[in-house]
């Protein structure tokens, strides 16, 4: 493992992270796991690239020094990010497949128990299939999660990156709401965000701010396009600050003129639900629990207004698509996942379909601790916001 400044953790949390997924390998008898996914590869590592369309792989043995196999432009990437020492790469014009087989003989481990993530997004099937082909199929399993179960729960080293990008998401968001008034383009509003966002320190997170205005704010996942706001309207805003690839999320909504009785209901429903999974949110607490204290505040309303969604979810490491880490844990009913100290979630209780044609969204970004929770925000009130 080689130390130098390009890193983005100690070399002693990448060793600690590395010699975790050893032991759960061990406790698997796997000999040797492939790495493919990116979130996974950072984690390990520190490595990134916007390349990942193209295979990728960490190879970890039990004993013996890991190695990577990429596309010899990403290569370019382990060197000044990464404490990996040995690479393998493959050309625009050569066979990742047959590159990462070469290697396993190379360092004679072809014969061994091998595991690999399946349901990794960018190791699609016919490149398993030809693996699963071209190997000796008896001697791979499926070791889908296995890094994951490491990355639950973050470290102070992770928890001062979270705190960065905290700051980017507050800057940029409050930006937004400044910007959102009658006249403005939903355009104009993305532009004072990013502007915001990236000269407080953040870097490009996984997913576009999400900015809405009017009846578009009923589209989900829906970002700018150039509306112009209007008086009398709500504009939603989702923001997601990131740091060396960690984020943090918060929404906001903006009424443009004097809210109706029905917003400033909905505001305080919202943020009701959200104090409610900030008091119960501790160790042991089930994810089921939580997402039932957020969902049983917003069902008792008289707006017509649902939680169409989970209740939150993981967030940490992400790479486009996803800012979450909504498969390793989401708050929803039926999961019953216990909460652990280090967890990081953002949580979104918000409400869909306030009479029928508005939203409001009020969320945070939080840590378990030992004795409850703790936001990363400190400085954006839940609240709605008004600009008359």
């Amino acid at each position: 493992m080689r130390d130098h400044d390009g890193l983005s953790f100690s070399l002693q949390e990448y060793q600690r992270r590395l010699n975790a997924l050893r032991e759960r390998l061990q406790r698997r008898c796997i000999e040797v796991a492939i790495i493919t996914d990116p979130g996974n590869l950072f984690y390990l590592t520190g490595y990134q690239t916007t390349g990942y369309s193209y295979f990728q792989a960490l190879v970890v043995p039990l004993e013996a020094e890991p190695f990577m196999v990429t596309r010899r432009l990403e290569e370019t990437n382990v060197w000044p990010r990464t404490w990996v020492e040995i690479t393998r790469p493959y050309s625009d014009t050569g066979d990742a497949i047959e590159t990462l087989w070469q290697a396993l003989k190379e360092f004679n481990l072809h014969d061994c128990w091998i595991g690999y993530e399946r349901n990794s997004y960018f190791f699609p099937a016919y490149q398993q299939e030809r693996m699963l082909a071209s190997f000796d199929a008896s001697n791979f399993v499926d070791c889908f999660g296995i890094v994951e179960a490491g990355r639950i729960t973050k470290s102070e080293e992770e928890f001062e990156l979270m705190r960065q990008a905290a700051h980017a998401t507050e800057v940029a968001m409050q930006a937004g709401i400044e910007a959102a008034v009658p006249g403005a383009s939903e355009n104009e509003v993305a532009a004072a965000v990013h502007d915001a966002m990236y000269r407080a320190g953040g870097e490009y997170p996984a997913v576009s701010p999400y900015i809405v205005s009017g009846p578009r704010c009923l589209i989900g996942h829906a970002t700018w396009e150039g509306r112009r706001i209007q008086e009398n309207e709500g504009v939603f805003l989702e923001i997601g600050g990131c740091k060396r690839r960690y984020h943090t999320a918060m929404m906001r909504t903006v009424w443009t003129g004097r809210p109706p009785a029905a917003m400033l209901e909905a505001e305080a429903i919202g943020r009701e639900a959200l104090e409610e999974m900030l008091t119960l949110i501790r160790p042991g607490v089930t994810s089921a629990e939580v997402d039932h204290a957020a969902r049983h505040v917003i069902a008792t309303n008289r707006l017509d207004a649902e939680l169409i969604t989970r209740a939150g979810y993981s967030i940490g490491i992400a790479f486009p698509p996803s800012w979450d880490e909504g498969y390793m844990l989401s708050l929803k009913p039926g999961d019953r996942m216990p909460l652990e100290p280090g967890m990081t979630m953002h949580l979104i209780p918000w409400l869909y379909g306030i009479e029928g044609d508005k939203v409001l969204g009020i969320s945070e970004t939080i840590r378990v601790t030992e004795n409850g929770c703790e936001s990363f925000f400190s400085n954006t009130e839940r609240r709605l916001f008004i600009n008359e």
